[in-house]
């Protein structure tokens, strides 16, 4: 891994250079999925099950074979073995815990002259997942992208799993008996955004897409915005490792490891105000990196997108935080709590020595989908709110829209708007 100290004269270009990071589809894909959306809008369930034959090596005939029912979600969860199933029933209930605190109210309050004025709060009608399936599967993410919509409220949820070569993953489609999908299929990459975006004959028309997914489906996403919400254009997975010196560096390897494993372009950074303990560090990456089994993976993002850093203190280690503004921040130190109020942009802090990142990738509670490539300082987790809408609510007394009127008069008819004006003098009393 390449080391950083914020003493070198060259720092700033080096930092800059380091997080970089191009999010957007070069031109080859952009015409890729140009035309895979524009075939989907148009040849709906024909080109669905082409593109999904093409790219996921299956031979299905029509959209019925990849479908699934409700009796094949919950047979996988039945058939779990003893220990996966309580694994995944109790990340469950944590995940659904932890979105129930979540959960908003409409409210309203009454002025003395009678006006009510409000927020009504309403659940989406509709929203699809995506669940990624080529790589690796993620059962995990079915849990922390479908959790919170039903905790939301909403009425229907569809799911899309990629199943290259027909291989379904019982984990995955477990998770979806437990999280309580209401349909699910088949489909992946950019075929399956367009299909939820606009609608088939079979697979319905959402509002909202969630979930992680290839450059294909992320360039989907950007394209379908405004037909349909979306949660993020997520890019490569982020960890922020600050220590001060005194955690088991085997336990620091093994935790930007734990990022580092996801894909080649996976970003792991260790901040750190004693040099030694990088010495420290290293010896354990080299000692445990040949037990990994994604080893080489691993070794080409520590080696491409990993770094070192050496902060002269507390101050300016909070100070590189807030830059980089990080996906997953670990305060790996003797008092976290005392760190927090410096801290502004992250999008989740794991605080002490023994909080691991993984543990919140599967079954602290809260959600992994989380803002990458420094969006930390606009952006939250995916949440609840991300699943409900909110419409204001105004009810004038006819004390209150005589005052108002009078208000709203002048300001209209300052912006040269004379049906408004006219419209909000109607209602004044003589």
């Amino acid at each position: 891994m390449r080391r950083l100290s914020t003493q070198d004269s060259a720092f700033n270009a080096q930092l800059d250079d380091l997080l970089a990071w191009e999010s957007v589809s070069d031109i080859e894909v952009q015409q890729s999925v140009t035309h895979i959306v524009t075939e989907v809008r148009r040849r709906g369930d024909d080109a669905l099950v082409e593109f999904t034959n093409r790219f996921d090596r299956m031979s299905v005939a029509s959209m019925a074979e990849l479908e699934l029912s409700q009796e094949q979600l919950q047979a996988a969860l039945d058939s779990l073995p003893a220990a996966e199933k309580q694994a995944l029933t109790t990340a469950a209930e944590r995940v659904r815990a932890y979105h129930e605190k979540q959960r908003q109210d409409s409210w309203s309050y009454t002025e003395a002259d009678g006006t009510m004025l409000g927020q009504k709060i309403t659940p989406m009608d509709r929203v699809g997942i995506y669940v990624p399936g080529g790589k690796a599967a993620y059962p995990s993410s079915v849990l922390m992208n479908a959790i919170p919509a039903h905790v939301a409220g909403v009425n229907e949820i569809i799911m899309v799993v990629p199943t290259p070569g027909g291989e379904l993953n019982q984990l995955v489609l477990a998770a979806a008996a437990l999280a309580g999908v209401n349909r699910v299929f088949t489909v992946g990459g950019a075929q399956a955004v367009a299909a939820l975006a606009y609608g088939t004959a079979t697979v319905p028309k959402v509002d909202k897409i969630v979930g992680p997914g290839n450059i294909y489906v992320a360039t989907a996403k950007r394209m379908v915005f405004g037909a349909v919400g979306i949660d993020m254009i997520a890019g490569p997975s982020e960890i922020l490792v600050v220590c001060d010196g005194e955690t088991d560096p085997d336990w620091i390897a093994m935790d930007l490891f734990s990022q580092a494993e996801h894909d080649e372009d996976a970003q792991s950074i260790l901040i750190a105000t004693d040099a030694a303990f990088f010495d420290r560090v290293e010896a354990s990456i080299e000692k445990l990196l040949p037990t990994m089994e994604r080893q080489e993976i691993i070794r080409t993002s520590l080696e491409g997108r990993g770094a070192l850093i050496l902060a002269k203190d507390k101050s300016e280690a909070t100070d590189l935080i807030n830059r980089i503004a990080p996906e997953h921040l670990e305060l790996s130190v003797a008092d976290p709590d005392s760190w927090l109020d410096g801290i502004r942009h992250a999008g989740a802090i794991f605080m002490g020595r023994y909080t691991a990142e993984a543990l919140g990738d599967y079954c602290a509670g809260p959600n992994h989908v989380l803002p990458t490539s420094g969006t930390a300082r606009f952006s939250s987790p995916l949440g609840v709110y991300d699943f409900q809408k909110r419409s204001s609510l105004v009810k004038f007394s006819a004390d209150g829209a005589s005052e108002m009127g009078k208000v709203a008069s002048v300001l209209a008819r300052g912006e040269h708007l004379t049906a408004h004006a006219r419209s909000a003098e109607f209602r004044i009393k003589d």
